[in-house]
């Protein structure tokens, strides 16, 4: 007799964030771990959740510091679950959020758990400067040496530059070149214009803002550190103040990506609950959406190909392993790392040559309706802390499903590195 499982379906259960800020503002000297248990502890209040046994729980940060290493069990233990509760790090760049969420989704469906939370936390205002390794080399050899001589000579290789601490910074280890670097050089192959690049920002600003006034985001986002909302969000701005911005990456006259279409360093968490549908109706929390699906991709930048093309890869397996058309989505969801990112996104999907020749398939996937795409504001107006994204994503367009009462929705998120992360959820 077999006992081979069968994949279920996975509860998209609820959803918590923090607002998201301008970093090295109002969450200075705040930490990852402070970001993500107040999170998660919001999450937990909400659900009714406060001393329950969870299957595991899947959390993680780009701008980590050394103290971080075990960051995903320590926001369990701060958090009001039951300690017993597993946790795990995992960090895959912009994408982490959203493959926290994927990780956690996979083991209900294969029956390994029953219940979990998916998340992250990026704060740049946090980050701990290090000594150069030089410095550190230097310091356990002379731990070593046995005579206070033979120490004293080992310190004598120590220089003034050793002393000086560095910072990560968000740039190619490969290329040297920052993103936005390397979005100009996609936004240029692909003649994508400066106003184009506007109109989406204005565009991510305006449903933003209309989202907060309709209370959209009123049981997403819970106060903390004396925010309501996320700082960025412009419901005042417009095509002319956009237009004023001066280029942020490129200085040479040709420069098209400026502050006002590109997304500002962010500090803030997000995290959702999972479950199966026993767990939900045991807990009795409403289902919002289901996960179905998740795909990642990478592609070759070093070799030209553009740095945060990989969804486009990412969504076209999804596309060909769930038998859907890229018109098949009632919703939206694509990473506003830059309004030119998303814009050669979507211009390569509607063109032939490279879908046939970089995603195998025979034709265009063709145009989205845009009045279907990031309907409640997006990165550019809302913010983007690194691992933060994808909770984020998926709790808003859950809602929005719920809201709608059926439907799909599609999430495509860029990433550094090459790489890109895409879902499906439905309702």
């Amino acid at each position: 007799m077999s006992n081979r499982k069968t994949m279920r379906p996975v509860a998209i259960l609820a959803g918590s964030r923090t607002p998201f800020t301008k970093s090295f503002t109002n969450y200075s000297r705040t930490s990852n771990r402070e970001l993500m248990t107040a999170t998660v502890r919001d999450l937990v209040d909400k659900t009714q959740l406060r001393g329950a046994l969870l299957g595991d729980v899947s959390l993680g940060a780009v701008m980590k510091n050394a103290s971080d290493w075990n960051l995903a069990r320590e926001t369990v233990l701060g958090a009001g679950l039951d300690p017993h509760t597993p946790g795990y790090d995992v960090q895959r760049a912009c994408g982490t959020g959203l493959e926290t969420v994927a990780q956690i989704a996979l083991k209900i469906a294969s029956g390994q758990i029953e219940s979990g939370i998916g998340g992250g936390t990026d704060t740049n205002s946090d980050i701990a400067g290090v000594l150069p390794h030089e410095f550190s080399w230097i310091m356990m050899e002379a731990q070593k040496e046995k005579t206070l001589g033979g120490r004293l000579k080992k310190f004598a290789e120590l220089k003034l530059q050793y002393l000086k601490p560095r910072f990560p910074n968000v740039q190619e280890p490969r290329t040297g070149k920052s993103m936005g670097d390397h979005t100009e050089m996609m936004v240029k192959d692909w003649m994508i214009t400066r106003e184009a690049q506007d109109e989406l920002a204005y565009h991510s600003h305006q449903n933003a803002a209309k989202a907060y006034a309709e209370g959209f985001y009123k049981d997403l986002v819970f106060d903390f550190k004396g925010l309501k909302q996320d700082i960025f969000v412009r419901p005042d701005t417009t095509m002319e103040k956009l237009a004023k911005l001066k280029p942020a990456f490129d200085f040479n006259g040709t420069g098209t990506l400026t502050a006002g279409n590109s997304t500002p360093l962010t500090d803030g968490a997000s995290a959702v609950l999972l479950g199966s549908e026993e767990f939900a109706k045991e807990k009795n929390l409403p289902v919002l959406a289901y996960f179905v699906d998740a795909d990642y991709a990478a592609v070759d930048f070093v070799k030209g190909e553009g740095l945060l093309m990989a969804p486009t890869r990412a969504v076209a397996n999804l596309l060909r392993r769930n038998n859907l058309t890229l018109q098949d989505f009632d919703f939206y969801e694509i990473h506003e790392a830059f309004a030119g990112q998303v814009l050669c996104t979507l211009k390569a999907w509607e063109d032939e040559e490279y879908c046939r020749t970089q995603l195998g398939w025979d034709k265009a996937l063709g145009s989205i309706d845009r009045s279907k795409m990031n309907v409640k504001g997006g990165s550019l107006a809302l913010g983007h802390p690194f691992a933060a994204t994808g909770g984020r994503i998926v709790a808003s367009l859950s809602k929005m499903l719920a809201q709608k009462g059926s439907g799909r929705g599609l999430i495509s998120i860029c990433t550094a590195g090459g790489m890109g992360v895409a879902a499906i959820i439905e309702r």
